[in-house]
């Protein structure tokens, strides 16, 4: 059963997350498909350079990362001070 983010998510208990994404039907995100011979491998730093583009967005400071051929590790920090100092506008705009 699905729970609600407050519930899962609480920075007085630890503002570090470990993020998952993977991807669907074996697809593949970078490197090279063994099956049909693609290589996806200039994706990488593209999803790279996304993530960084989302942390300046959203109040999280990336800890490591890994970006692998199906699947990607994020560390998120998430910066609760960021926020306390942005006006309700800001929060809406980003």
């Amino acid at each position: 059963m699905t729970q609600a983010r407050k519930q899962l998510v609480s920075i007085c208990d630890s503002p570090y997350y470990h993020v998952i994404s993977h991807c669907v039907r074996r697809a593949y995100l970078c490197d090279k498909d063994p099956l049909t011979g693609k290589n996806y491998e200039h994706r990488r730093q593209w999803i790279e350079n996304r993530i960084r583009i989302l942390s300046s967005i959203f109040a999280v400071d990336i800890c490591p990362y890994s970006v692998m051929s199906n699947h990607i590790h994020i560390v998120v920090k998430l910066s609760s001070g960021e926020i306390d100092n942005l006006s309700d506008f800001e929060i809406i705009e980003r």
